[in-house]
This record gives C-alpha cells, structure tokens and sequence, in this order.
C-alpha cells in the first residue's frame, strides 16, 4: 500500500468517525467465513455497518477526529472491527444475540453519543440504552398518562354522582 493510499483510509476513517454518533470497537477474530458471513448479515438487518481495520490506521483517525475517545484508542490491539450505527443500543443487541450462538464478537470498546466504555463487561449496559425514539416515546408516554387518569377519573366520577344522586331521589320519592 503507498503512502498515498494509507493517508487516503486513515481520512476516509476520520471522516466516519466524525459522521457517526454511534461506534464500537469488537473483535470478531477467528470466526470462520460462514459465521462472519452471518454476523455482517445480522449487522446488515439492524442497519449496523461492520468493518475490519487496522489498528494503526484507526488509531491516527481517532488522533486527527475532532472527538474525544477518551481510552479507546488502548484498546487497539489484536484483530479490531468498527461498527457504525444511527441507534446507540443497535450493535450492542447485534453482538447479545449472536454470542448466543457464538463465543464472538467480543466487544473492546464504544464511543456512544460523546460517553466512551471500555470493555466486554459494558455490553449489558450498552443493550440497555435507549435509542432517541424510544426516550421520546417515553416522554410522550409519561405526558400523556395524567391526562388519561384525569379524562378517566371524571368518567368515573361522574358515574359515581350520578349514582349518588339516583339513590337519593329514590329515597325521597
């Protein structure tokens, strides 16, 4: 590869780094080409793309991008893929569900919407964060439930006098 076109990957590298919001580090060494083939198709059907880089390369991408990655760049060492991704939590439940079938990928690192994890042990904690749409879902939901009890509470109330009143009229009558 010429200087030329290693200086050409490390800035189309940066320029994914600085596009993406969403990106994690794994290792997906030693699967075989059937299984690899299956995690880029599941990678694929949750709209994560998944690329293997050099370390060196990514490196100096993450050197020259404008963000802090605080102590990803540590991780870097060994076979080392990137998973780019619109939701924060996509590649995270990509690499839950395939480690059901598989010892890999293993997860070295993720830069999620400015917060860095390091390490296998948060891909728990990655599983669980919400995408925007469902905080926002939340949101709505949570503003909409006072108003739900308020409408139901009238109508149940409003039986309820209504119930009070006939009992009284009955007696009097």
């Amino acid at each position: 590869m010429t200087r030329e076109e290693k200086s050409q990957v490390i800035e189309d590298l940066t320029a994914q780094l600085a596009e993406n919001a969403n990106i994690y580090l794994a290792d997906i060494s030693g699967l075989n080409a059937t299984t690899t083939s299956n995690l880029r198709r599941a990678c694929f059907k949750a709209n994560v793309s998944l690329t293997v880089v050099k370390n060196t390369f990514l490196a100096k991408a993450m050197e020259k991008s404008d963000k802090d990655f605080g102590d990803l760049p540590n991780v870097l060492k060994g076979n080392t893929s990137i998973m780019f991704s619109e939701t924060g939590n996509a590649p995270a439940k990509v690499i839950k569900e395939f480690r059901k079938k598989a010892e890999k990928p293993i997860l070295k690192g993720a830069f999620v919407e400015e917060a860095v994890f390091v390490g296998d042990e948060n891909l728990e904690a990655l599983v669980n964060i919400k995408s925007k749409e469902e905080v926002i879902g939340d949101i709505i939901g949570l503003l909409q439930s006072p108003a739900k009890n308020v409408v139901s509470a009238l109508k149940s109330s409003g039986g309820k006098i209504a119930g009070i009143l006939k009992t009284l009229s009955e007696k009097e009558g």
